[in-house]
């Protein structure tokens, strides 16, 4: 029997130009629709003045509305609820409307799809709560739990991409929560890239060991915590990446080597050059750079919290550490992994072999249809 073609509509919080976990997701999820000959149209937030805006991806189109700009959300362009969402969903009929991080623009999205009576399904990726922890903005932290709360339960279910995220959002009243890991692309993050012509222009001698991160340089990502790797002779720290902490974190990290924002292949020969990986922030719901760390054989240290809890095995994979005392402990577990650092490094490729953004955008499609029959 002939699958039933799809039309999905994307809305989403962050998209191209701007490259982060969500608009990552939501690019392979568009890719996979078009190979399977589904329809896709995209709504997201515009570029930055400076930035050229995508007005297609995968041979969809990509809707935009007005943004405006909250630097307490890294600088980035956030939607603006507008009558354009509604009228842009009713004239592309979907069969369901895919919130990818709803907050703002999602909520619109969420209150068309009630209008227009078309299921939606809420992909749950950024902690909020978290951020505005983080930012000292505690006065926000229930406010925010309120408002993921009325989006997620207005929609037919909710995909988290992990079990702390799973517990998080359940305890805060949030109902028909599924699990939804994501992909790797284990062709572009893979062991056969490193390469020791990029590890001699980050360590001239040859001689040191390569602990390396890889992210948006922002407060909420705890990076300032790897001042404990600062000074070691034996260790040479590469910081790859660009963000709004970037001149702080240059001071904060003296002899550290910040390479910038990588992409493409120069970011798989990255990861696959680093002997360990470590992610100090506590707010990941899943982090992803992880995986691709993992996929490019590289044993990683992250924080026990969020996301890194299903992703790292302590003493198989990685480390585990105490969010508190991360950097007073991060030595010592960098000089554990280095010691078990090949055993580590084939577990750690193991662990997502078989984890390809097919098999979970198979998954998704899944999602999609159940809520389809249940409607």
């Amino acid at each position: 029997m002939t699958e039933q073609r799809l039309r999905i509509a994307v809305v989403a919080e962050s998209f191209l130009p701007n490259v982060n976990g969500v608009s990552n997701s939501v690019l392979r999820i568009l890719e996979h629709l078009a190979g399977q000959g589904h329809q896709a149209l995209v709504i997201a937030p515009g570029a930055r003045d400076f930035e050229e805006e995508v007005v297609s991806y995968a041979g969809f189109p990509v809707v935009r509305v007005p943004t405006v700009m909250i630097p307490l959300i890294n600088s980035l362009p956030v939607g603006v609820p507008v009558p354009l969402v509604l009228r842009a969903l009713r004239e592309f009929r979907p069969d369901v409307i895919h919130l990818a991080s709803p907050y703002v623009l999602g909520a619109a999205g969420a209150l068309a799809a009630r209008n227009l009576g078309i299921p939606a399904l809420a992909v749950y990726q950024t902690d909020v709560a978290g951020f505005a922890l983080r930012y000292h903005l505690r006065l926000l932290i229930f406010a925010s739990w309120r408002v993921t709360r009325m989006i997620h339960n207005s929609c037919s279910r909710t995909l988290a991409p992990s079990t702390a995220a799973i517990e998080a959002l359940t305890s805060h009243g949030i109902t028909d929560v599924h699990r939804w890991a994501r992909g790797v692309d284990t062709v572009r993050f893979n062991p056969a890239h490193r390469s020791e012509r990029l590890r001699r222009s980050w360590d001239p001698g040859g001689e040191r060991r390569i602990v390396g991160y890889v992210g948006r340089l922002a407060a909420e990502k705890g990076v300032e915590r790897l001042v404990s790797l600062v000074g070691r002779d034996d260790l040479q720290l590469v910081i790859v990446g660009d963000g709004p902490e970037y001149g702080v974190l240059r001071d904060a990290l003296p002899g550290a080597v910040f390479t910038g924002a990588l992409g493409g292949e120069d970011l798989g020969r990255a990861y696959a050059s680093f002997d360990v990986f470590v992610h100090p922030g506590e707010f990941e719901t899943f982090c992803q750079t992880i995986q691709e760390a993992q996929a490019s054989g590289v044993p990683t240290i992250g924080p026990r919290a969020g996301g890194p809890i299903d992703l790292i095995t302590p003493g198989e994979t990685g480390e585990l550490l105490d969010v508190v005392t991360f950097s007073v402990d991060l030595p010592a577990a960098v000089d554990r992994v280095l010691a078990e650092r090949e055993v580590m490094s084939a577990a750690a490729q193991a662990r997502v072999s078989g984890q390809t953004w097919d098999k979970v955008c198979a998954e998704l499609m899944d999602h999609y249809r159940q809520i389809l029959r249940h409607r």
